[in-house]
């Protein structure tokens, strides 16, 4: 019997940190290290190992999620449905500037990473809503766009 039911996950991406994000992750934690080695050695490597696994926990745990799931896009902690969504445009690294800088609506709904140089806008068509659109970071713009048209 067929069902009529959304798919559970239809796109679904962790905006994880980059690789410069990361190499800053264990930095910090060698420092952190560095800064306890007058003490004694040992201890400095301990509180490194303490602190690297720490702060990748805490990267991991803070890490946001764009999903299209049950009918909504979720953008971090922000969700709307499908329907009230309008126009999808896929935006490279000079369209995104630009829409983030001279063209940006200031009630517009942003969900941006700045390590991630792409994103989806996605109007919205809600009369009751004063914002005018959403941006969304991903690297998978093509992706999510065809989701969200989908």
């Amino acid at each position: 019997m067929p069902s009529n039911a959304p798919a559970t996950h239809v796109f679904s991406e962790r905006l994880w940190l980059g690789p410069l994000g990361w190499f800053g992750v264990l930095a910090l934690a060698g420092c952190l290290g560095v800064a306890a080695l007058p003490v004694d050695a040992m201890l400095a490597l301990v509180v490194a190992v303490v602190a690297a696994v720490a702060l990748v926990v805490l990267a991991f745990a803070t890490t946001t999620t764009v999903s299209v799931t049950g009918g909504e896009l979720h953008a971090g902690d922000a969700h709307i449905p499908l329907t009230l969504l309008g126009d999808v445009r896929e935006l490279e690294a000079d369209e995104l500037r630009a829409e983030l800088g001279p063209r940006l609506d200031a009630r517009a709904h942003l969900c941006m990473r700045g390590w991630i140089h792409r994103a989806v806008r996605v109007e919205l068509v809600d009369p009751a809503d004063p914002t005018p659109y959403w941006i969304v970071s991903t690297r998978r713009p093509g992706a999510l766009a065809a989701a969200l048209r989908g």
